[in-house]
């Protein structure tokens, strides 16, 4: 039975596997898409918790992380429906920028 459901960022994902076939198959192809490590993608999920953003749910934090959007124009394709404004960008941007 499922308890509680909490997205994972790829590189957290990654983390978590196991050592079956299916699973380092797994790994092997994740690794080709991750840009952070598991230490990093922790890091920037807390620091973009901690804009408090009522827009920015758990599942759009962990897109940005794994999509590393470089400008608005990426980060507006990254969260489609999501109206962010110049402030909330920026603020979301130049967390993105220290990685």
């Amino acid at each position: 039975m499922i308890k509680k459901s909490i997205p994972l960022t790829l590189a957290e994902a990654i983390d978590l596997a196991g050592d079956s076939e299916k699973e380092q198959k797994f790994r092997g192809f994740a690794k080709q898409f991750v840009k952070l490590s598991v230490k990093e993608a922790k890091e920037m999920r807390e620091e973009l918790k901690k804009l408090d953003l009522i827009k920015l749910k758990e599942e759009y934090i962990v897109k940005i992380i794994d999509f590393m959007p470089q400008d608005f124009a990426d980060l507006t394709k990254v969260l489609p429906g999501v109206s962010l404004n110049q402030d909330e960008s920026d603020k979301i941007l130049g967390i993105l920028k220290k990685y």
